[in-house]
């Protein structure tokens, strides 16, 4: 067991919450925020939010950038073309659509990384620290780099080829989006300094229309809590509570 926690944080709701969830449920007392840069099109808004969650937990907050990930991707967050407006009836079979967002290998690279810190702790300072992930229920959606079984081989990984002693956890798998939505709020996070837009828009504003900006409402929906959220469009279709 230990009392040190590196998290990795994209100032989204699930990560933000899995950070909160470290510090104020599971105990950790010492937390660094890991935060990369590749090149995403809200990376500057990810930023912003991910240093208020460490600022808010009393965190060391580290950024890793990722400048060759950025070359590589074949993933939307990492293009500028226009987004595709999605409406609440797209979200029954919202597969091929998430598919245009995947970051090859991203998780995996995120984790080395997040690995490698462990393992200098442990070197040289003799410091054993997990490596937590906001990880959430995605079922038949899910990327390959989200799943229980990803989390299961990565720890083989981290035994078999590193000196970390910690574990890399995803204490939020089991949970939907409207699960952690509840949680978040039973813990007093405050869901605004969130920020989950694929597309990005003004003044820190969620566009409102893309993938994430659409399963985030339905989120808030069905967890019947008001969703605080600046958006800068909103569908005729969006639910309301």
């Amino acid at each position: 067991m230990t009392n040190k926690a590196i998290i990795i944080c994209s100032g989204g709701l699930d990560s933000v919450t899995t950070a909160n969830y470290a510090k104020k449920i599971l105990g950790y007392e010492e937390i660094i925020i890991m935060f990369f840069d590749y090149g995403q099109r809200t990376v500057k808004q990810e930023r912003y939010f991910s240093k208020k969650c460490s600022k808010n937990l009393k965190a060391k907050f580290i950024e890793v950038r990722l400048d060759e990930l950025k070359k590589w991707s074949t993933s939307l967050i990492n293009k500028r073309s226009k987004v595709k407006k999605l409406r609440i009836i797209d979200l029954k079979n919202s597969k091929e659509e998430s598919n245009k967002y995947y970051v090859p290998c991203r998780n995996t690279i995120f984790l080395t990384y997040a690995l490698a810190l462990a393992e200098s702790k442990i070197i040289k300072e003799k410091e054993v620290f997990d490596v937590l992930v906001g990880f959430k229920s995605e079922g038949s959606e899910s990327y390959p780099d989200t799943t229980k079984n990803f989390v299961k081989k990565i720890n083989e990984l981290r035994k078999e080829a590193t000196l970390v002693k910690g574990k890399i956890k995803a204490p939020l798998i089991d949970k939907d989006k409207e699960d952690i939505i509840v949680l978040a709020n039973k813990m007093g996070v405050r869901l605004e300094d969130t920020y989950s837009c694929y597309a990005g828009a003004k003044n820190y504003q969620h566009c409102g229309v893309c993938l994430s900006c659409r399963l985030r409402q339905e989120g808030f929906y069905w967890a019947n809590t008001p969703d605080p959220t600046r958006y800068a469009h909103k569908l005729k279709d969006s639910r309301k509570i």
